[in-house]
């Protein structure tokens, strides 16, 4: 049976959040500084503070509530959770970066982490020293370091400069050469947040590759990401976190699902014209989308308010689904002939897309409504967005940095000899 190398109870970790209060400025003199000063001394003095006392311009705010789980020697688990879940947060405690609030956890082995670009690396010193100072950090000899040192700088490529400060480093040649350092210091826990997004896309097939060799050898892999593909290829458990809290947990594919079904319930995104902004004859005044179903069948409900002021001709719509980038993917024009009248009055119109299989990311949504392609009376561009996470393919991760397009359409293959 496994040994269990971390084990957190009851983790809880609060941050106080400051608020402007109403009417104060922004910036103060040095003179009410040194009276809030003197004021607040003066209470403290008089009269001790209650614990318990409101304060509006103080918020106590819990990234972690009461965690518990274990992580047995070998397992490769994915934390799963949208952003402001708590991940990083329980990622920094497991790197002994900050102290819980409450709560206990127990570390049996050296924890490797890859946190965001540059962590535990001084700017001023070159890679090649570096890679000596993380080592000693993860308690290798020099002996260890100079054993894994070739392969080290094989694998980050950062070969002509290995001997130029950190600090001149692009962000890219800066995680690869963090990357490498972690993973092949032989830690008996790694760590790895979503830093790997900066690299390429060889990259990141070379750093899945080489956190599953990891695995391999019996080491501990912790694996935050939002691309699910590579989640599921590499992690064999996982738990999802949302506000703070361990809301499921158990093998990847389940957790991916139930990861899936929070994000459909919850996923919606509306959009509302501005008071000030300029209305033509037939408008768009609010927007509200939907993302329903399951990749690769997914669909896009809409639902839109427009406002005719003006007398103008029968017009119909057109949706179009964009990339990240503004690039149209795809147009939909539900209905061809016009169907929006010229009297002055408002249109309640549903709109249900049926969407391809699209690669993760986010996407974004036009409007336009005008009268046979003659005439636009008003359009608005990417008002309203959606987010896409799990892969249309089974197993299949894709890069962040699009090269190959973003539509996974359904193909067969024969092998005929």
């Amino acid at each position: 049976m496994s040994e269990t190398v971390i084990r957190v109870e009851n983790l809880s970790k609060k941050y106080i959040l400051s608020h402007q209060q109403e009417g104060r400025s922004k910036y103060k003199s040095l003179r009410e500084s040194i009276n809030n000063g003197v004021q607040s001394l003066s209470k403290k003095l008089l009269k001790p503070s209650d614990p318990d006392r409101y304060n509006p311009a103080r918020e106590e705010f819990w990234a972690l509530n009461d965690v518990s789980f274990e992580i047995k020697q070998g397992d490769k688990v994915g934390i799963i959770g949208r952003n402001g879940a708590g991940k990083s947060t329980l990622l920094k405690i497991i790197s002994r970066i900050t102290e819980p609030t409450k709560g206990r956890i127990k570390i049996k082995g050296r924890v490797a982490s890859l946190l965001e670009v540059g962590t535990g690396f001084h700017p001023e010193l070159t890679g090649r020293e570096n890679i000596f100072l993380n080592g000693a950090i993860l308690g290798m000899t020099k002996a260890e370091i100079q054993h894994k040192f070739d392969e080290i700088v094989a694998f980050a490529e950062v070969e002509k400069f290995l001997d130029t400060p950190v600090k001149r480093y692009s962000s890219g040649m800066y995680v690869r050469l963090a990357f490498a350092v972690a993973a092949h210091l032989e830690p008996e826990i790694f760590v790895v947040d979503e830093v790997l997004a900066v690299g390429d896309t060889q990259f990141q097939k070379k750093c899945l590759g080489k956190m599953s060799e990891v695995a391999q050898d019996g080491r501990t892999v912790i694996f935050v990401s939002h691309n699910m593909a590579a989640l599921y290829a590499l992690c064999s458990t996982a738990f999802v976190l949302n506000k703070g809290q361990v809301v499921c947990s158990g093998s990847t594919s389940h957790c991916i699902a139930a990861y899936e079904n929070q994000n459909d319930q919850e996923q919606g995104s509306n959009w509302i014209r501005p008071s000030n902004q300029q209305k033509g004859s037939l408008a768009i005044t609010e927007l509200n989308s939907v993302l329903k179903g399951e990749q690769p069948e997914l669909f896009l409900e809409l639902e839109i308010l427009l406002e005719s002021n003006l007398k103008h001709n029968p017009a119909f719509l057109a949706v179009e689904v964009c990339a990240k980038n503004g690039t149209v993917l795809m147009q939909s024009i539900p209905q061809i002939e016009g169907f929006l009248t010229n009297s002055k009055e408002k249109h309640f119109v549903n709109v249900s897309i049926d969407l391809p299989p699209l690669i993760p990311g986010q996407y974004l949504i036009n409007v336009w409504v005008g009268s046979h392609n003659t005439e636009t009376l008003d359009q608005i561009n990417e008002v309203v967005k959606f987010d896409i996470h799990e892969s249309p393919t089974r197993g299949r991760s894709f890069p962040h940095d699009i090269q190959h397009g973003y539509i996974v359409p359904k193909s067969t293959i024969n092998i005929v000899r």
